[in-house]
């Protein structure tokens, strides 16, 4: 098992690799155990390498970051989960998000989220609102004068592309590619240019991750070709929900290892618990790690969201 020190074994021994990556924000709640447990599953059911990864380069909301991934290293190993090589931290990669970032075609931003809210185009599932084009068609007089006012974010020049990419449970999934933010305005290097870059250096061929983000799939593999690279193969997990359907959150109440501690169900407990969500054990069942990885079959995976606690 890896630790958070050192580099990345980045593509060791050709083969291939699943991931799963969390930002530092807050202790891992059910919802992103049970997507860390399907993840590896899936990585070790296929031969694959499984990796961690800090997603650190938010500076305004990890300030208590190392803490804080410290606390999810201890949870994943406590629910059993081990991991390949050293955790790499994305804050510590900034000159590999610089140089892809010198090899793709860009223009400046200065739109203001306001603004972009206010457009006409209708935000994805996961949030997001294409954008339409506005700063590509300012002449250099306007960039400087707006340069002026106001550092620009740096947008790729996609060029109206569009993608299909493959996913595990959700088929084809075709999307436009607009001239998303590879950089911010602070200077920071943008959610989708870091994870494709990781993603391209350690390997992985094998994303995991929440049925939310599934729209966001076809710019990252897109950006991916850009970079000389393959698409991995997607797999969008059902999220897991409150009674009233929306996303979990830690305001439901028990639901990290810690709170769940608290009220009696240990790491095994949990363990059990998300191993059931799965169908993969019976409610209660004493079941480790390497037993759920014996039963596991991708094929079967429940296509409903998860509700918890359930009613």
């Amino acid at each position: 098992m890896g630790d958070v020190e050192g580099p990345d074994a980045e593509g060791a021994l050709g083969v291939g690799a699943g991931r799963f990556a969390p930002s530092p924000t807050s202790e891992l709640h059910l919802g992103n155990l049970r997507t860390a447990l399907v993840a590896w599953l899936l990585a070790r059911s296929s031969g694959r390498r499984f990796v961690v990864r800090i997603e650190d380069l938010d500076t305004a909301r990890v300030a208590a970051a190392p803490q804080v991934a410290a606390g999810q290293l201890r949870d994943l190993e406590a629910l059993g989960l081990d991991w390949d090589g050293a955790v790499v931290r994305q804050s510590d990669r900034l000159d590999l998000y610089a140089d892809a970032l010198s090899r793709l075609p860009t223009y400046e931003c200065f739109c203001t989220r306001r603004e972009i809210a206010e457009s006409a185009s209708a935000p994805h599932d996961d949030g997001y609102r294409p954008y339409s084009g506005t700063c590509r068609r300012l002449t250099a007089a306007e960039r400087a004068a707006k340069r002026a006012a106001r550092p620009p974010a740096l947008r790729v020049d996609a060029g109206a592309a569009s993608e299909t990419v493959r996913d595990l449970w959700h088929g084809d999934v075709t999307g436009l590619v607009d001239d998303f933010v590879v950089r911010r305005g602070d200077g920071a290097y943008a959610y989708n240019l870091a994870v494709v870059v990781d993603d391209l250096a350690q390997g992985v061929d094998q994303v995991v991750r929440g049925d939310d983000l599934l729209s966001s799939s076809p710019r990252q593999a897109w950006l991916i070709g850009r970079l000389g690279g393959r698409a991995p193969e997607y797999a969008h997990v059902p999220l897991v929900v409150n009674e009233a359907g929306r996303r979990l959150a830690k305001r439901d109440g028990a639901v990290t290892l810690a709170d769940l501690a608290l009220t009696g169900t240990d790491a095994a407990g949990v363990r059990s618990l998300l191993g059931h969500s799965l169908g993969l054990n019976e409610p209660g069942e004493p079941v480790s790690a390497s037993e759920l990885l014996d039963r596991w079959d991708s094929s079967a995976l429940p296509r409903a969201p998860w509700v918890y606690p359930a009613s």
